[in-house]
């Protein structure tokens, strides 16, 4: 029998786990671009993207509904440029750290690029 902090692991609780939603594919589409194919990402980048977005403060900044991020291009072709994405510290404004793109993130800015999308909404399908 299988313990899990102490209690015994039973087989409803492994059920109930395996009956469990899976959110494993997310989905980039492009806010008001429906000719535009959404873009698969791993469901990781959800809590990736937010150091791309571009403040919500800047002038040219639409209004975001949940679930939605805006990126300017050439934010984009900068990161693409330089291979990497430089993140401040919501602690310390001055500590900041220049974070290497993956194949994927490289792959998503190529495709904002490409499709010239900067406003985008993330969709999690389940499996």
């Amino acid at each position: 029998m299988l313990k899990k902090a102490g209690a015994p692991v039973t087989s409803q609780v492994i059920l109930s786990w395996a009956r469990a939603p899976r959110y494993i594919v997310l989905k980039i589409m492009a806010v008001g671009r429906p000719e535009v194919a959404p873009l698969e990402m791993p469901d990781r980048f959800r809590m990736e993207i937010v150091y791309f977005m571009t403040p919500g403060d800047h002038p040219d900044a639409p209004a975001l509904a949940a679930d939605e991020y805006w990126v300017r291009a050439a934010d984009a072709r900068r990161w693409l440029d330089e291979g990497v994405v430089s993140i401040v510290s919501p602690l310390a404004a001055e500590a900041t750290a220049d974070i290497e793109l993956t194949e994927y993130h490289e792959r998503w800015l190529d495709w904002l690029l490409d499709e010239g999308i900067e406003h985008m909404r993330l969709i999690r399908e389940k499996a």
